[in-house]
Formats: structure tokens, C-alpha cells, sequence
């Protein structure tokens, strides 16, 4: 069995989840893993339906967008996960989607603010916006990068675009990506009603120590 063989498999169970939780639509978005021990990474390729993202479907760039294995035309945004891997060696996943309610987010360009724990637990603080970048080269994976570089989020609302979540594995990028949506929906919901409270960063601090390093078996 190759060094991608079951990875190929992971990143395809992975793109069923954002059509689960009904965080893209069409054939937007996009699952990729790094190739543990390799220069590589796994991507879904472009213009795919997700009815047809089985493992074979997948396939392997170098960490500069390179076909190496398969025979679809990577993801249009390989550039941007490669020059994550590239510039962020913990990065082992990387989740693009057009979730709803984060994207709305990102048309404002206005960060979503730590008024939830559960925004403090998972993201340790604001979720922070990243650049305006067209598609098509890394410009996206180098305000991904800027953005992150200085922010302990997991996950970045990229300018008119929409977000962009890692992780130490793809699973960990999806579910960052899952629980995005979801503060990204309620916090809207909170401002409807008013004004919320940010939590105090003490507060916050304390409650991403717990989550990242007690919580969970």
C-alpha cells in the first residue's frame, strides 16, 4: 500500500462531511491532507460532484500544486492549501468551504468576535479576516498564512471569498470548519437580538487551555 493510499480514502469520507452539515453547495469546496513524511498532499480534484469523490477520484500534488498521482485536474485552489503546507509545517489538513453564514461574514469583512465559549474553546479568540486575493495562484495561501501567522484561530474569513480552516489533520481542518459554521450562524443570531458580550481575554484564555489540553479522552 503506497503512502497515499489511505489518505486518498480519508480526504474522500472527509468531503461527505461538508455536505452533511450542508457547508458547500455544487461542487465548491474542497478537503486536503498532507502526505505524512512526504512533500505531497491529497485534494479532491476540480469541478467534481460530490456523489463521485470516492478515493479513486482523489488526487496527489507535490506542495507546489504538481500532479503526481491521478488523472483529474487538481482543486483551483491547490496553490493556496500548498503554500499552507509549505509555510505552515503543523498544517496537516486544510477545509475551503462556502458555508453560509461564515461566508456572510467574510462579504462584510468584519471578524466574528469571541462572545461564545465555544468560539474561545476551539478558535482561542476572535475569528480573524484575511485579504481580498483572486484564485488561480498562492494568493490566498499567503493571507491565509499572514493572517494566521498572528492569530491562534484555526480558521480565517478570506475577503469576498469565504473560510479557509487547518488543522494538525484534515479531520481536525473539517471539524474546525463544521463548528465555524455554527458560531458564524449564532453569533448572527446574537446580534439580531442586540449587542453581545465579548469575553474577557483571561476567560478566554483559560477556556482554550481546558479545551485544547483536558477536554475529550
Amino acid at each position: 500500500m503506497s503512502a497515499t493510499t489511505e489518505l486518498r480514502r480519508t480526504v474522500a469520507e472527509l468531503h461527505r462531511e461538508l455536505t452533511r452539515y450542508e457547508l458547500v453547495t455544487w461542487t465548491a469546496g474542497n478537503v486536503s491532507a498532507r502526505v505524512p513524511g512526504h512533500d505531497l498532499m491529497v485534494i479532491k480534484p476540480s469541478g467534481v460532484s460530490y456523489d463521485e469523490l470516492g478515493p479513486h477520484a482523489m488526487v496527489v500534488t507535490d506542495l507546489h500544486g504538481t500532479l503526481v498521482e491521478g488523472e483529474l485536474a487538481p482543486s483551483s485552489d491547490t496553490a493556496a492549501h500548498a503554500y499552507v503546507y509549505r509555510h505552515m509545517p503543523d498544517v496537516g489538513g486544510v477545509v475551503h468551504t462556502h458555508s453560509p453564514y461564515a461566508t456572510a461574514w467574510a462579504a462584510r469583512g468584519e471578524p466574528i468576535p469571541c462572545v461564545l465559549t465555544m468560539i474561545a474553546d476551539e478558535f482561542g479568540g476572535d475569528i480573524p479576516v484575511g485579504p481580498f486575493a483572486l484564485i488561480g495562484d498562492d494568493s490566498i495561501g499567503r493571507g491565509i498564512v499572514e493572517t494566521l501567522r498572528t492569530s491562534r484561530s484555526r480558521a480565517v474569513l478570506m475577503r469576498n471569498h469565504g473560510p479557509f480552516t487547518v488543522g494538525a489533520t484534515a479531520r481536525a481542518a473539517v471539524k474546525a470548519a463544521v463548528l465555524l459554521e455554527d458560531v458564524a450562524r449564532t453569533v448572527h443570531f446574537a446580534l439580531q437580538l442586540g449587542k453581545p458580550e465579548v469575553i474577557a481575554q483571561e476567560h478566554v484564555d483559560q477556556l482554550y487551555e481546558r479545551y485544547q489540553n483536558v477536554y475529550g479522552q
